[in-house]
């Protein structure tokens, strides 16, 4: 749109409006993507949600008042929770480890730590298949070190799947915490036993509160993935064990049934986004504030 603009000698001349506010335009073939890849195909699972078979909530009621759904939804929550907190316990040393040793050797296991990421998740779902069956390595294993009799079962239950997924999701908790850890001054921790702290005393008070912001978000990336995990469950925990995104995929592929599964989808979108807005209510202003 073109407006009339006053010059310094009082000529007016054609001045060419903004269409768009200032800064906006660079982000908007990102805002387009979003739009087309992100956001239509939500408000169509929302809208078939809704309307099929018929139009109303039915689809909902359905899904939050059965005991078989309901368990699915725990199973997945107890899970995600239990893969979350072995995944922080497990991967706080190692990349404690990783941040103090030095720079070769962090740069090895660093190396490998990517390159499994990289590996197929297929393959190494099958890989824990094998390792985990009652013929397998971890069974022989105990049983030659004496310490069980039989051999465990942890295939087709959620012993297989949260163990699976625990090192699967290991890495994207190592290495936010790494990247927190690293920075950390260790004067900070030489002031501390300066001052009369021992080792339990500075980790606590000293390198647990400064290491928050990595574990918070390492947490919640690996408890939002585990949420929406398919394979590993799939194959490692089997029907009577299923988890919402088996469900999800049930319900479209096998029911053909694509009201029950947009409903089941928007209910795991709504709790992740739910806990993604909790995260940054709680400790993103919070960090930005102490910034």
């Amino acid at each position: 749109m073109v407006s009339l603009a006053e010059t310094a000698d009082g000529r007016q001349t054609p001045h060419r409006r903004r269409l768009l506010p200032r800064g906006l335009a660079p982000t908007l073939p990102a805002l387009v993507l979003v739009l087309v890849f992100f956001v239509l195909p939500v408000l169509a699972l929302l809208t078939r949600s809704i309307t099929e078979p018929v139009f109303g909530l039915q689809n909902y009621i359905d899904l939050l008042g059965s005991s078989t759904y309901l368990k699915i939804f725990f199973n997945t929550f107890f899970v995600s929770a239990l893969v979350t907190a072995i995944s922080l316990i497990i991967g706080f040393p190692v990349a404690w480890a990783l941040a103090i040793m030095p720079k070769r050797q962090a740069n090895i296991v660093f190396a490998i730590i990517l390159l499994s990421m990289w590996t197929n998740l297929l393959a190494r779902t099958y890989a824990w298949m094998v390792l985990l069956q009652r013929t397998g390595v971890i069974n022989k294993t105990l049983m030659g070190l004496g310490l069980i009799d039989q051999p465990l079962v942890m295939v087709n239950n959620l012993v297989g799947v949260t163990i699976g997924m625990t090192y699967i999701m290991l890495p994207f908790i190592i290495i936010p915490l790494y990247g927190v850890i690293r920075k950390i001054d260790p004067a900070i921790l030489q002031a501390a036993a300066l001052c009369g702290a021992n080792r339990m005393q500075a980790f606590i008070h000293v390198l647990l509160p400064l290491a928050t912001p990595g574990m918070i978000a390492g947490a919640l990336m690996v408890f939002v993935m585990s949420l929406g995990y398919f394979v590993t469950p799939s194959l490692l925990g089997g029907t009577a064990n299923m988890m919402l995104a088996e469900l999800i995929a049930q319900f479209v592929q096998s029911l053909v049934n694509w009201g029950m599964g947009g409903a089941a989808a928007l209910v795991l979108l709504v709790v992740t986004l739910s806990l993604y807005a909790v995260q940054l209510r709680l400790f993103g202003v919070a960090g930005q504030e102490k910034h």
